[in-house]
């Protein structure tokens, strides 16, 4: 099976040494590892195609600093790079940054109501605005909350238990996305270095739910060997971690 990520020690080192077609091969050859991290920010008020710039300037500044004596793989080696790229250009670019589309639908937008409230005296219905405008409600809803205050990820909003509630404890779901990606990559890695049949086994045994039983029948052999063979994929595995 061929990696997706696959990347050339030649390769590396010529895009470090200056070669410019080495480096564009790089960077071709990852861009889904980019957009993989880059869609994780989509639908914040960044057009994603400058995402995508920022992110590829993260993976350029892990190639130059990247030593291929790590015994790690470049895919790997780039998420913490790419991530942190995005992320400084999203802290840096001000506390929102809003699309040229949805700044144009809010203006819009609040011409509108401003006009129906004078002429009728009543607040129009979002339904309303959004068939005269010809946008979605969605749509217009964003538009609309982009407008409002923004607020510090630290202001206190309420108390609960005697203890300040701010905005960021809302916003946080406890991930690390950092180690999600770079876990979801080693563990690919790991898959990708077994024999054809380990590879199979581990595959439907932990990513498809398969008992042992079931796996026999699909590979046609016996249960007693399908458990041998998870053994010893999973030593394997656990060797490749330990190095």
């Amino acid at each position: 099976m061929t990696e997706e990520y696959e990347n050339k020690q030649e390769d590396i080192e010529a895009a470090q040494n200056g070669d410019k077609e080495k480096m564009e091969y790089l960077i071709e050859n990852n861009k889904r590892l980019i957009w993989s991290i880059v869609k994780r920010f989509q639908d914040r008020g960044y057009e994603i195609e400058d995402l995508y710039q920022v992110g590829v300037m993260g993976f350029i500044k892990c190639i130059k600093r990247f030593d291929c004596s790590f015994d790690v793989r470049l895919s790997t080696y780039a998420v913490p790079y790419i991530l942190g790229e995005i992320k400084r250009y999203i802290r840096d670019d001000g506390p929102m940054k809003v699309s040229r589309s949805l700044r144009t639908i809010a203006v819009k937008a609040m011409e509108l109501r401003k006009e129906y409230f004078n002429r009728y005296g009543k607040e129009i219905k979002i339904e309303e605005m959004a068939e005269i405008l010809e946008t979605s409600k969605e749509e217009l809803a964003l538009a609309l909350e982009s407008c409002e205050p923004v607020h510090s990820i630290d202001e206190e909003l309420y108390k609960e238990n005697k203890e300040g509630f701010t905005l960021l404890d809302k916003m946080s779901n406890g991930v690390d996305e950092e180690a999600v990606i770079t876990n979801q990559l080693c563990m690919k890695e790991l898959i990708q270095g077994l024999k054809d049949q380990e590879r199979q086994v581990i595959l439907l045994r932990y990513y498809r739910g398969k008992t042992q039983t079931e796996i026999a029948h699909i590979l046609g052999t016996t249960q007693v060997q399908i458990s041998r063979i998870e053994k010893r994929a999973l030593e394997h595995m656990k060797v490749k971690l330990a190095i």
